[in-house]
C-alpha cells in the first residue's frame, strides 16, 4: 500500500482516540453518553462518529466511500462542530450546527485533499440515545488540484 494511503489512514484513526472525551460534563444533551456511533447516507456514504466536548461543541469524523467522479475512492473527513440550540421545540432537541475540518479522498491514481465547512441541523430524539442529522458541505480542494466541491448526507447514531 501506498505512503499516501497509509498516512491518511493512520492519522484518522490517532484522531478517532483522541476525539474520545476525558471528563464527566462532556455529556450530549440527550440520554446516552457522549460518544456517538452511527451511519450516514448520501455523499459520502458510510459510518458517522460523534464526540461531544460539551453542551456546544463536537468532534465529528467519516469513514465512507465516495461514489463521486469516476472512481470508487475511500473518503475519510474529521470536523469541529459548534451548535446553536433551538430554544421553541416542544420534543427532543434541535440545533443548527457549523464548523470547519478536512477531507482525504483515496483512489487511484490521485489523493485529494480539502477543506471542509459542514453546515447542518441535529435532532436529539427525546428520551433515547438515538439522534438524526442532515448536512451540507462546501469543500474547497487543496490537492491535486484547487477547486470547490460539495457532500451531503443524512444520517443516524447511537450514544454510548
Amino acid at each position: 500500500m501506498k505512503l499516501t494511503k497509509i498516512l491518511p489512514i493512520t492519522i484518522f484513526t490517532v484522531a478517532l482516540f483522541m476525539m474520545m472525551p476525558n471528563h464527566a460534563d462532556a455529556q450530549a444533551r440527550g440520554n446516552g453518553g457522549n460518544l456517538g456511533l452511527g451511519v450516514m447516507l448520501g455523499e459520502p456514504t458510510g459510518i458517522s462518529v460523534k464526540s461531544w466536548n460539551n453542551d456546544r461543541s463536537a468532534f465529528d469524523l467519516g469513514a465512507a466511500w465516495s461514489f463521486a467522479g469516476s472512481n470508487d475512492a475511500i473518503h475519510l473527513h474529521g470536523d469541529y462542530l459548534l451548535h446553536s440550540w433551538f430554544n421553541d421545540v416542544k420534543q427532543g432537541d434541535l440545533a443548527f450546527y457549523y464548523g470547519i475540518g478536512a477531507r482525504v479522498i483515496l483512489s487511484d491514481p490521485d489523493a485529494y485533499l480539502g477543506v471542509r465547512v459542514p453546515f447542518g441541523l441535529n435532532y436529539i430524539i427525546q428520551d433515547s440515545r438515538v439522534d438524526i442529522f442532515a448536512e451540507v458541505v462546501p469543500i474547497l480542494n487543496l490537492t491535486p488540484n484547487t477547486d470547490f466541491d460539495g457532500n451531503g448526507a443524512l444520517g443516524i447514531r447511537y450514544y454510548f
